[in-house]
């Protein structure tokens, strides 16, 4: 879970995939204390970011992106994370981690495989609405 601290959070998102754009839209009403960043997996900051496992086609989550604290979440791992960080009834849903990893990320494997056909794909990353632009990296 997430400490009383004040947490920084870089998400790295299919940024051409219809699901995953809801999913950065969600977030991004959901965030009260505005920590966390976004970043497309095409996009320039995924390009330098050392850390990011290779061919990653996924959703990446990193707390405290840069520092000594810094944690780096895939997949499964990433959602629920992002879910206690938003809270409310959303801290409960996070609480799934409780189910193996395996399962957990079979299920999210499973979706991930279907999304451009279930929920649409883009030519180009959307561009963000106004309102939520300095939250988004390049």
């Amino acid at each position: 879970m997430f400490a009383t601290r004040k947490q920084t959070c870089l998400v790295f998102y299919d940024g051409v995939c219809g699901l995953c754009d809801r999913a950065v839209h969600f977030l991004l009403v959901r965030d009260a204390t505005q920590a966390i960043r976004f970043a497309p997996l095409q996009g320039e900051t995924a390009r330098k970011h050392s850390q990011l496992p290779p061919a990653t086609d996924s959703i990446v989550l990193i707390v405290d992106p840069g520092t000594n604290h810094q944690q780096i979440y895939l997949r499964s791992d990433a959602m629920l994370r992002l879910l206690d960080h938003i809270g409310g009834f959303w801290r409960i849903v996070s609480w799934l981690r409780i189910v193996p990893r395996p399962l957990r990320d079979s299920i999210y494997d499973a979706v991930a495989k279907r999304r451009y056909r279930w929920f649409g794909k883009f030519d180009v990353c959307h561009i963000p609405p106004e309102e939520f632009r300095d939250r988004f990296l390049p």
